[in-house]
């Protein structure tokens, strides 16, 4: 393999329109966290990012960070948390989905856009994502956005890069915007809920006035606790419905109570409070039942999104048919699928119900084999696949970066 470690944009430019020029595609990497993830690539060549490893900005007084991409996100995220500053958006760990070290890097991050819990309130990973610096297809840097949240510089091309999986541009900085950690947080916990009932809980909890910032339901069967934090919710067996709140200590406490007096025809309602509340959503978070090291660390995981008020029975109905363990988060929006291994990983159920519900799915967890030979990511529509094709390239005409990781080659 030949791999090419870079220190700057230029090196980067300078790899790139090597490899434009011998039309070798180059596979994008910060650490190879997510490596995993995606239709295996034919390369042998490897654009290591690294070394692109500074924070080049940080004013936790404008609540505002600018970051190589190359950077760990665990350094990162501590060098935020020393301020009590947080990603809102809370980006996903995939170590223990995937059974890999916990080496993500922001770069990762973007490219990859995938947004914990409390998604539902702060939104994703493109909606902090303020600026880039990048270089595109054509081996030509150029800059989106800015270093301030209110920006109206040029087209905001940022928003496009994160979640394209390096298939856009290689991503060399980022300013992301910060926010201040919850000072408290309460969550509520109802126990034996079905599927449909839990879902139409958290979506009373959602339209209520009470700020939740959480909404997650781990069902009977999904309830195989990987963690020290699942693992004292209760038996499994026994399905739990949880919802969030943050705020002040005070705040928190108060819209606990009135949430709850709410949620009385669903149920009573136990609470967990700050540290006991924040280890359970980084589970949830984290996809821990499904960890590669436990019970089901061998079957296929999706990840599947839906309109919320579907996820119930979407959910109920999948791991019926298909004997697998489903986790609801996002009030039934996202849902995680751990399904019994087959050739196909059951992608034609999953997107049969998945499409019938308006959703999309993603193949997270699965053999290399199998992904050769299944559509990782839920196949497009045939106008929005050729707009996706156009934007693509214009960024990258002789699709060089990360060829073939979103669309499979089909044999002619």
């Amino acid at each position: 393999m030949d791999t090419s470690k870079v220190r700057n944009a230029a090196d980067v430019e300078q790899v790139v329109r090597a490899a434009i020029a011998s039309d070798q595609p180059l596979e994008i990497i910060g650490h190879g966290s997510k490596r995993l993830i995606g239709q295996p690539m034919a390369t042998n060549a490897l654009l290591d990012l690294s070394e692109l490893n500074a924070v080049t900005a940080y004013e936790p007084n404008e609540l505002i960070i600018t970051v190589q991409a190359g950077a760990p996100l665990a350094d990162v995220q501590s060098l935020i948390d020393s301020k009590n500053q947080q990603f809102a958006f809370e980006p996903v760990d995939t170590s223990a989905l995937l059974g890999t070290p916990g080496i993500g890097t922001i770069g990762g991050m973007i490219g990859a856009g995938l947004a914990g819990p409390r998604r539902i309130k702060a939104g994703g990973a493109r909606d902090h994502l303020l600026g880039a610096h990048a270089v595109s297809g054509f081996g030509d840097s150029f800059k989106t956005g800015g270093r301030v949240v209110k920006n109206v510089t040029g087209y905001d091309l940022c928003k496009l890069l994160c979640g394209s999986w390096g298939t856009l541009a290689v991503m060399t900085e980022v300013t992301l915007k910060v926010m201040p950690k919850p000072e408290s947080e309460r969550t509520l916990m109802l126990r034996s809920l079905d599927d449909v009932t839990a879902n139409r809980a958290m979506t009373a909890a959602l339209g209520s006035p009470f700020d939740v910032s959480g909404a997650a339901h781990l069902p009977n069967s999904a309830f195989r606790p990987a963690s020290e934090a699942l693992a004292g919710l209760g038996s499994p067996g026994q399905a739990v419905t949880l919802l969030r709140l943050e705020g002040i200590a005070a705040s928190a406490a108060h819209r606990a109570i009135s949430l709850g007096k709410s949620l009385a025809p669903f149920g009573g309602v136990e609470i967990l409070q700050d540290s006991a509340s924040a280890a359970v959503w980084s589970s949830i978070r984290d996809v821990q039942p499904f960890a590669a090291g436990g019970a089901l660390g061998a079957w296929p995981v999706w990840r599947i999104v839906c309109p919320p008020a579907s996820g119930g029975a979407l959910g109920q109905a999948l791991a019926r048919d298909s004997g697998g363990d489903v986790i609801y988060d996002w009030g039934g929006g996202l849902i995680w699928a751990a399904l019994p291994p087959k050739a196909d990983a059951q992608a034609a159920l999953v997107r049969q119900r998945v499409d019938a519900a308006g959703g999309h799915a993603t193949l997270i967890r699965a053999s290399e084999q199998v992904r050769r030979h299944v559509d990782v990511f839920h196949p497009q529509a045939g106008g929005l696949a050729a707009l996706s094709e156009r934007v693509r390239l214009s960024f990258d005409p002789k699709n060089i970066l990360n060829r073939g990781r979103l669309i499979r080659a089909v044999a002619t």
